[in-house]
């Protein structure tokens, strides 16, 4: 228990001193002229990013990289929390209170005065129900109130498809089963045809865009995280393509320079030894 105490003091410490240079660093005399100039719409590309390199590391299993890219992300908390104070609009104080509070209204069964015990898929459940009535709650006065309010517009597009078709599956507007998925995709897969046919570049991308978002569609029915499934093929063709390179290179061949057939000799010759 003593040490527990003693790491907790030393966290609040280092988050004392961290707050401290992100005052340092935006002070209008002294500070750095380049975290000066930032705003928040400057800074918001650089907290996606640092996300997404959470995420990296995670996929990675890269733990000493995870601690520094977690650091990263905090900084950008920080940030905007030092930026929303100089306006007087809340600092980060505010910020912690305020998901202190979210976090312990969203979990009754664990703060409240009788746990409850309930299941992980319970919880789900209950979870969705108390954010339904916040965001509710939320909604400007005599707005209608959608089952898909709250979805960020910025979240990565296949992303936002999946969490928009989670939200209109709660309202039972959903395919019960994979099958009409499918007839659905071949309807789709039709029409970004005709739409070639056509030479029309907005009906090219529109269609293509109905097209991915029925493939979200499926994944999400088939429990996978579309996200997740398609940096992993990434990362599949990216390992198959530089060991491409590296066959043709020892075959005293320049892999740009090959004709189709002779690259996907390659491809294959890769595929076959990465199931051996």
């Amino acid at each position: 228990m003593d040490k527990i105490k003693d790491r907790t003091n030393e966290a609040a410490s280092a988050f004392r001193e961290l707050t401290h240079i992100m005052a340092r660093l935006r002070d209008p005399v002294s500070g750095c002229p380049w975290d000066l100039e930032q705003d928040f719409a400057t800074i918001a590309p650089y907290t996606i990013e640092e996300a997404y390199e959470v995420a990296d590391a995670i996929e990675r299993r890269d733990m000493t990289e995870l601690r520094d890219e977690l650091g990263d992300l905090l900084f950008q908390v920080m940030f905007h929390s030092r930026m929303a104070e100089e306006a007087g609009t809340f600092d980060l104080a505010d910020v912690v209170n305020a998901i202190n509070d979210k976090m312990i209204r969203r979990h009754p069964h664990v703060f409240g005065a009788a746990p409850d015990g309930r299941s992980a898929h319970e919880q789900t459940a209950a979870w969705e129900t108390v954010k339904a009535a916040e965001r509710e709650k939320k909604g400007k006065t005599g707005a209608p109130v959608s089952a898909l309010d709250g979805i960020a517009l910025a979240l990565p597009a296949l992303l936002r498809a999946e969490k928009l078709q989670k939200r209109a599956a709660r309202t039972g507007f959903d395919w019960t089963e994979t099958a009409p998925i499918f007839d659905k995709f071949e309807e789709e897969i039709a029409e970004v045809k005709d739409a070639i046919a056509s030479a029309d570049a907005d009906a090219i991308e529109d269609e293509v865009g109905d097209l991915l978002f029925v493939a979200a569609n499926l994944a999400r029915r088939l429990s996978v995280d579309p996200e997740q499934a398609l940096r992993k093929a990434n990362a599949k063709f990216e390992r198959r393509f530089r060991a491409m390179e590296v066959e043709a290179s020892r075959d005293g061949r320049d892999f740009a320079s090959l004709a189709l057939d002779d690259q996907e000799s390659y491809w294959q010759k890769v595929k076959k030894a990465e199931r051996a």
